[in-house]
């Protein structure tokens, strides 16, 4: 699914040798490109997990080279160092309502855990609350502070000098969307558009991406007539649908809620996709090895709307035992605890 430059075809080359060669470099630099948009975000929600500094050497040595963290956590940021590897990092949700309200809050909480630890720790992303901001299911009290917890952190890394260096956002759930399909009518629901036009115009601003948790499986969980095949990319091209799979068409509806809300230039990053490998509807391990492996695969084209790389952090790491919620909550890793892999995945 990776490919060639259509330019290619056009060269005038006369020796097979140089044509093979070329073909090969340009197939290297893609494969490289791939695993360049895939992270794995890394929870720690278990009893039983490997030591950070041994998470870190997994992450090396499987070639991952970005991690997302849900929290600040010392050790973590200890066996990071020097590593090379890209880090989002979650502002938890009991912080928001002070960095909202104190900026000398938000400058300490960058200078703790950013500023100590950079540049020997790779922030990329500072993520202001997961998953806050309201939809038609929830009502989150917290999603008030997200928009001036963003802009007094935002203001901290800039006197630091990191602007350019490490953008401010917040992750989101697909359900802040009140319609996606077509994907073309997708529109932020009401509950989220009083928080959404000042964060989108913040995005814009700053040359933020948007973060979102985009989950295939639960969108075929929650409806009945979503095909699986279509969730984990199996889907045939049939030549009329502009589809073929279900994580297209659900990123393309959060692009086009995006320019309604006036981000048309706001880029995604996806915080969050996965598939578990036990304990419900759909939930085996060969489909969430398929799911994966096609997701690695597929990101570096981008979707119908925006072709081109999709930087993509794969939930998670290890399954943690420590999750509430279904067994499905507790099965999403790529690796068990003991650092044996659930499945074969190979990130380039």
């Amino acid at each position: 699914m990776y490919s060639i430059s259509p330019w290619l075809p056009s060269l005038q080359l006369t020796s097979p040798w140089w044509t093979t060669m070329l073909l090969l470099g340009l197939l290297l630099v893609s494969l490289g490109k791939g695993a360049q948009s895939i992270g794995v975000c890394y929870g720690m929600l278990g009893n039983n997990l490997p030591d950070p500094q041994e998470v870190v050497n997994l992450y090396r040595s499987n070639n991952i080279n970005r991690m997302r963290l849900y929290y600040p956590d010392d050790k973590a940021f200890s066996a990071l160092k020097g590593s090379n590897i890209d880090v989002i990092l979650d502002v938890p949700r009991e912080a928001l309502q002070d960095l909202a309200s104190d900026k000398s809050a938000a400058a300490q909480w960058v200078e703790i855990n950013i500023r100590r630890h950079w540049p020997d720790v790779k922030f990329r992303y500072i993520t202001v609350g997961n998953e806050v901001i309201p939809t038609p299911s929830n009502d989150y009290s917290l999603a008030q502070y997200v928009h001036p917890a963003m802009e007094n952190i935002h203001e901290a890394i800039s006197s630091a000098g990191l602007q350019d260096s490490i953008k401010v956002s917040t992750a989101v759930l697909m359900r802040v969307l009140e319609k996606s399909s077509p994907p073309s009518e997708g529109s932020f629901a009401n509950e989220a558009n009083n928080y959404m036009g000042e964060i989108v115009s913040f995005l814009k601003r700053t040359g933020a991406p948007l973060l979102a948790n985009v989950y295939p499986y639960f969108a075929y969980v929650g409806d009945s007539g979503i095909n699986l095949e279509f969730a984990l990319f199996k889907s045939a091209p049939d030549g009329q649908s502009q589809y073929q799979n279900l994580f297209d068409a659900m990123v393309d509806a959060l692009y086009s809620a995006l320019e309604k809300a006036g981000g048309p230039n706001v880029k995604i990053v996806v915080s969050e996709s996965g598939w578990p490998s036990l304990g419900g509807k759909g939930a085996s391990i060969e489909n969430a090895q398929t799911y994966n492996s096609n997701l690695i695969k597929h990101v570096p084209q981008g979707t119908p709307k925006r072709p081109g790389e999709i930087e993509t952090y794969i939930f998670a790491m290890f399954n943690e035992n420590g999750k509430g919620g279904e067994e499905t909550e507790r099965n999403f890793g790529l690796f068990y605890p003991s650092k044996e892999p659930v499945y074969q995945i190979q990130f380039s």
